[in-house]
């Protein structure tokens, strides 16, 4: 049970996919909890090296930020849903876990304009009725590849962790945010992501959003 709640490939409690296509040398960034206070200072170290990247943002954060929630998406970057207000799912109930959902779409889109197409559960915590949210709101689960554990690592560390664990179609998670706090402390994970770019290009990687990862890139040959 606990793989089918928490595993990253666990399918059980609705679609999802844990890491994009590997035909390719590309790795894609997402950030949780956000926007946050701390979200403007990501954009433009991620401006600096022209990489997008996708957000999966709380609802009630998007309602107390919304300029910050359009500047990610006026910077080219993807807004997709991680619930309204961050609770775990296990043992709640489908009204609850649609309710979440739901909310959440209504609040990304009225304040961005853009729809979400993705969905990343809080804590990667699925349960009964998540899948049935999904197919209502057309969304796709996505989990990761590698956790960059950037609640509780320092940026060196978080920096050299996911180095590791760089791979063709990666999705690595990280946090420009703390659930829903306000003003959280996550100067870590802008540090590594600063230093963890420009190490991955000289490696030869590039950087995608998630549904540009999750694609095959389509043949040019007559």
């Amino acid at each position: 049970m606990a793989w089918a709640v928490r595993g990253r490939s666990s399918r059980v409690f609705g679609p999802s996919v844990w890491h994009g296509v590997r035909d390719r040398p590309s790795l894609a960034l997402t950030f949780d909890d956000g926007p946050s206070e701390a979200t403007s200072a990501l954009l433009a170290v991620l401006g600096r090296h022209s990489v997008r990247a996708t957000f999966f943002v709380c609802g009630a954060n998007v309602e107390r930020l919304p300029a910050v929630a359009r500047e990610i998406v006026s910077a080219g970057h993807e807004i997709e849903n991680h619930s309204y207000s961050h609770p775990r799912f296990d043992f709640r109930s489908r009204a609850f876990i649609h309710g979440e959902l739901a909310r959440a779409q209504e609040v990304i889109g009225s304040s961005t304009g853009r729809v979400p197409t993705l969905f990343r559960s809080p804590y990667g915590v699925r349960w009964f009725g998540l899948a049935e949210a999904q197919q209502r709101l057309d969304l796709l689960g996505v989990m990761w590849t590698a956790l960059g554990l950037d609640w509780r690592l320092n940026a060196s560390l978080i920096c050299a962790r996911l180095k590791r664990r760089a791979s063709p179609g990666a999705i690595f998670c990280l946090h420009d945010g703390r659930e829903t706090q306000v003003r959280p402390n996550v100067r870590d994970t802008i540090d590594a992501v600063g230093h963890l770019i420009p190490i991955l290009l000289e490696r030869g990687f590039r950087f995608e959003t998630v549904p540009e990862i999750l694609c095959p890139k389509q043949s040019t040959k007559g």
